[in-house]
C-alpha cells in the first residue's frame, strides 16, 4: 500500500470518475485504474462498484477511503513540521471566497503576500457559500474566506474582521435624506438584490426582516450576482440598495454621498477563514490570515456596537 494509491483512491471519491480523477491527479486513466486494482488486490477487497455511474464506494470503501483522507492528512503534517522547522512558508494555498468579497478585498493583499512568500503558489476560486463548503468537505479547497456563522459543526471558523452593511440610496429616495438609518426604514420591496444563491441576499432580507413576506417584490425583479450591478441600478434607475463596506472605497464623491450608516449597533458581516476541522496547511493558513489582517481598517477588527445578521433566513 502506498500514499499514491491513496491519492488516487481518494481522488475517485472526490470526483466519482476514474476518468477525471486521473486528469486531476496528473497521470493517464489506465496507470490510476491499474494501482487501484493493485490496492483492492492487496486488500481482497473491492472498493469501488465500477457498474455505476458515476462511480461509488462499496460499503467497505466508504470505510477504506475515509480512513485514506486521515493518513493524507497526516502524512501532510510531517512536511509541514519540516517547514516549520525550516522557518520557511511554502506550498499550495488553494481559496474559496464569496464574489461579493473577492473584489474588494483580494487586490488588497495578493502582491504583498506573493512578494513575503515567492515559495507559496496561490489557487483562488470564486464561488457562492454552499459550494465552498462542499469543496471544503471533499478537500479541493484548503480554506474559505466566508461570510460567517455557518452553524456547521464539520468546519472550523476564525473571524477576521466585521464589515458593515451601508445603504446606497438615490436622491429621488426618501433614505437619501436621512443623516443615519434604522432597519424598519427598509422596505424590501423597494431595495435592490443579489439573486438567490448569495448569502448576503439572506444578510439584507434579514435586516429587514420584520417588514417583509416571501412574495412582497417589487414588480421589476432583476436577478444579478454582482455588487456592483447593484450600484448602477440606484444610479440609473433610482431607488437604493444595501452594500458591504468595503466595496466603498473606490466610489467618487458623487456616490459617496449617496451612502447612509445604520444607527448603533450597525448590522455587519462576520468575515471568517473558514476550514475543515482536520485541516492541515496551519502555517500557510496562518501567513494568509496576517496578510488579510494587516490591510483590513482597525476599526472592523472589533465586534463592539455591532450586530452581526445570521446568513441563513431567520425564521
Amino acid at each position: 500500500m502506498t500514499t499514491v494509491q491513496l491519492e488516487y483512491i481518494v481522488a475517485v471519491d472526490t470526483y466519482r470518475s476514474f476518468v477525471i480523477a486521473a486528469e486531476k491527479c496528473f497521470v493517464t486513466q489506465p496507470t490510476l485504474s491499474m494501482q487501484i486494482q493493485k490496492l483492492e488486490d492487496e486488500l481482497g477487497v473491492k472498493i469501488f462498484d465500477r457498474s455505476k455511474l458515476p462511480v461509488i464506494p462499496t460499503e467497505i470503501g466508504i470505510e477504506i477511503v475515509a480512513q485514506a483522507r486521515i493518513i493524507l492528512k497526516e502524512n501532510g503534517k510531517i512536511k509541514e513540521i519540516i517547514g516549520e522547522h525550516k522557518k520557511e512558508v511554502q506550498g499550495v494555498l488553494r481559496v474559496g471566497i464569496i464574489p461579493t468579497l473577492a473584489p474588494y478585498l483580494l487586490p488588497r493583499i495578493l502582491t504583498g503576500f506573493m512578494k513575503k512568500y515567492p515559495k507559496v503558489k496561490l489557487e483562488i476560486w470564486e464561488h457562492p457559500t454552499e459550494q465552498i463548503i462542499q469543496l471544503l468537505k471533499q478537500e479541493q479547497l484548503d480554506c474559505g474566506l466566508l461570510a460567517t456563522p455557518l452553524h456547521n459543526p464539520n468546519l472550523d471558523e476564525q473571524p477576521l474582521f466585521y464589515e458593515s452593511f451601508v445603504v446606497y440610496a438615490a436622491k429621488t429616495n426618501s433614505l437619501f435624506e436621512k443623516k443615519y438609518i434604522k432597519p424598519e426604514d427598509i422596505d424590501v420591496r423597494e431595495v435592490w438584490l443579489l439573486n438567490e444563491g448569495h448569502c448576503m441576499r439572506n444578510q439584507v432580507l434579514n435586516i429587514c426582516r420584520d417588514k417583509f413576506t416571501m412574495g412582497e417584490f417589487k414588480n421589476l425583479e432583476y436577478n444579478t450576482g454582482s455588487v456592483e450591478t447593484l450600484k448602477r441600478m440606484v444610479d440609473l434607475n433610482a431607488g437604493y440598495t444595501i452594500l458591504p463596506e468595503l466595496s466603498l472605497q473606490e466610489m467618487s464623491a458623487r456616490q459617496m454621498n449617496m451612502v447612509r450608516y445604520f444607527k448603533a449597533p450597525e448590522p455587519v458581516r462576520e468575515i471568517s477563514i473558514v476550514t475543515h476541522r482536520f485541516f492541515i496547511k496551519q502555517a500557510l493558513i496562518a501567513a494568509f490570515k496576517k496578510e488579510i489582517l494587516a490591510h483590513v481598517p482597525d476599526k472592523m477588527k472589533v465586534q463592539k456596537n455591532k450586530q452581526v445578521v445570521d446568513i441563513a433566513i431567520e425564521k
